[in-house]
């Protein structure tokens, strides 16, 4: 990555918190899942989503010190509305988790860190089993908050 990436990427992953994975092999299987789903992509709107996924992967991966690829040289024509987009996508799902966790009265909301789409109960589901929440108040909590807060696709 370029300096200037790096310099906005490093702080965003630490500010996320993201567990790290294990095994290795896990970033190279999530990388390859957004390749496929980028492929498939059809509108601009889609393409845009799923390629800000490949770059979330590629860039969360060499975060965590397993560097499957290199991003793309910035250029900011070609990929600056690629990286607003993947900040904003991933930055609200983050500060929707935890959200959700706070009103749901968790004692360690300021824990929550979780970046995986919660258009779907079984996505909160999961998430309030990670973190010990009561899985009913979260996914009624998430389903009301889903109605009014900006996530994207």
């Amino acid at each position: 990555m370029r300096p200037t990436i790096n310099t906005l990427l490093r702080p965003w992953h630490r500010m996320l918190g993201l567990s790290r994975q294990s095994p290795p092999s896990w970033y190279r299987d999530r990388l390859r899942e957004e390749l496929r789903e980028r492929r498939t992509a059809e509108t601009r709107w889609q393409k845009l989503s799923e390629a800000s996924d490949v770059f979330f992967s590629i860039s969360r991966a060499r975060y965590d010190g397993v560097p499957i690829r290199k991003l793309p040289p910035f250029a900011a024509s070609r990929h600056l509305l690629l990286y607003a987009y993947m900040l904003a996508k991933y930055t609200l799902r983050w500060k929707f988790y935890r959200t959700a966790a706070m009103l749901c009265n968790a004692h360690h909301h300021h824990m929550v860190r979780e970046v995986v789409n919660p258009s779907k109960d079984h996505k909160l589901d999961d998430v309030a089993s990670r973190y010990q929440i009561d899985p009913v108040e979260f996914k009624r909590v998430g389903r009301q908050l889903r109605r009014v807060w900006p996530l994207l696709p």
